[in-house]
């Protein structure tokens, strides 16, 4: 997962979930408990209510009543049954239980209490056996077990209920909080944001450094971004200063060669002179054009790229006036090239030089790109064309597919070391509709 937003929303999440899911499990048992145990309570109300309502005999021995203060004890099936056992062999069992074969009695001393369950039906009962003493009109102590026993239906209906609320309320809780953790996060990570956008305002060249106010965090990658940029400028212009510096060292070197070797004299030994000048001066050639390339889309580069084509043009029609070149620029206004200018100018003016050298009567031009940068230009010429045997080897410095022109043959190896420092791709697709070459250049996107 390569989002930072990303990670932290399912962090977030997976923290949200499990406290909202063991707040609802705690919760729900909570509220269980606090029913069943208010359904004990109940119970033993029930029992003291019973006793309440027990008679006595004519012998002062323990008899309960036909009717009792609750009329479910008399209702088949009502869901709250009694029943009551004694030493006497007293045995009284509410109406309720008529046709059931329950036995709710479990024998306690006086006393004593016990909590039990049981199934009935589809119901689950929870019941409590109560032991009591009762006196008799001799003095006689008299041991009975009151039981009572209730269906946990409306508990668990009401537990049931309560469920349904409180999921329902957690789960509007959860949307409400993972709003929030949004709107939090995109707030939270605005600043990262700013950081990823000025740099691309300074890839592009709209802006030499990344300014603006950061949180305390995020000052020192600030600064150090910018250290790193001031450095890469630094460096890539030492580099191309110092690799000038050679290169115009050896000319007057050079010049001086070149004269001698033009003087009258040994017609071998001048002719190996010469030769080796000229080999020579391509040399210092080409290392001056790889000096004018930084091959960098570093900070603070971009250029308008068909300003830049119309200039070129307008400089080769004078060039090449004789050959009358109609020159088309087939690209939209404001595609911009993301790197030093004199790097687009010495390729498109080699690529050019070619096309207006070898082409008849006609050449094109189109570019294409994404977002403002350009990513593909191609050239082409109604020229003839370079044979595909020759396309391998054509682009190596020095080689020419026509020796008869003039030139020094560095043109495409400048140009694809150009295309190449700038991780693209350069190469001769064949005949173009004009009929002659085309070549083209594939730059990386942003």
């Amino acid at each position: 997962m390569g989002s930072l937003h990303l990670r932290l929303l399912l962090l977030a999440s997976l923290v949200l979930a499990g406290f909202l899911g063991l707040g609802a499990l705690a919760l729900d048992r909570a509220f269980q408990q606090s029913q069943e145990q208010a359904l004990r309570e109940r119970l033993q109300e029930r029992i003291y209510t019973l006793l309440g309502a027990a008679d006595e005999d004519d012998r002062g021995r323990m008899r309960m009543p036909r009717s009792l203060p609750d009329p479910r004890y008399s209702n088949p099936d009502s869901g709250l049954y009694a029943e009551v056992r004694g030493d006497d062999g007293y045995h009284w069992r509410s109406f309720s239980l008529v046709g059931r074969s329950l036995d709710l009695v479990r024998p306690q001393s006086p006393g004593g209490r016990r909590f039990d369950s049981w199934r009935l039906d589809r119901d689950r009962l929870l019941g409590l056996s109560f032991g009591v003493s009762w006196e008799d009109d001799r003095g006689r102590e008299l041991r009975y077990t009151l039981a009572v026993a209730e269906s946990t239906r409306a508990m668990e209906e009401q537990v049931a209920a309560f469920r349904a609320r409180l999921y329902a309320w957690l789960g509007g809780v959860a949307v409400l909080l993972l709003l929030a953790q949004l709107l939090v996060l995109a707030w939270g990570l605005r600043p990262l944001r700013r950081v990823a956008a000025d740099l691309q305002r300074v890839e592009r060249g709209e802006v030499d450094a990344i300014g603006g106010r950061y949180p305390s965090e995020l000052q020192g990658l600030v600064r150090n971004l910018n250290d790193l940029i001031r450095s890469s400028r630094a460096s890539r212009d030492r580099y191309r200063h110092r690799l000038g510096d050679l290169a115009h060292s050896l000319k007057t070197p050079l010049a001086l060669l070149r004269g001698a070797a033009e003087v009258e004299g040994c017609d071998e030994l001048r002719a190996s002179v010469a030769e080796q000048v000229e080999r020579m001066d391509r040399s210092v050639q080409y290392q001056l054009r790889r000096a004018a390339a930084s091959g960098t889309t570093g900070p603070g580069v971009s250029v308008p790229l068909l300003p830049l084509l119309r200039r070129l043009r307008a400089t080769l029609e004078k060039v090449y006036r004789d050959k009358g070149i109609d020159c088309r620029l087939e690209l939209e206004e404001g595609l911009r090239f993301s790197g030093d200018e004199s790097d687009l100018m010495e390729l498109l003016g080699n690529l050019l030089d070619n096309a207006f050298k070898y082409g008849r009567r006609r050449v094109r031009v189109g570019a294409t790109g994404e977002e403002g940068r350009v990513t593909r230009i191609w050239i082409e010429d109604d020229g003839p064309g370079i044979p595909p045997e020759q396309r391998s080897t054509v682009l190596g410095r020095g080689v020419r597919a026509d020796r008869q022109q003039p030139g020094q043959g560095i043109g495409l190896g400048v140009a694809l070391e150009i295309v190449h420092l700038y991780g693209g791709e350069l190469s001769i697709d064949g005949e173009g509709t004009l009929g002659g070459a085309r070549i083209q250049v594939r730059l990386p996107p942003a």
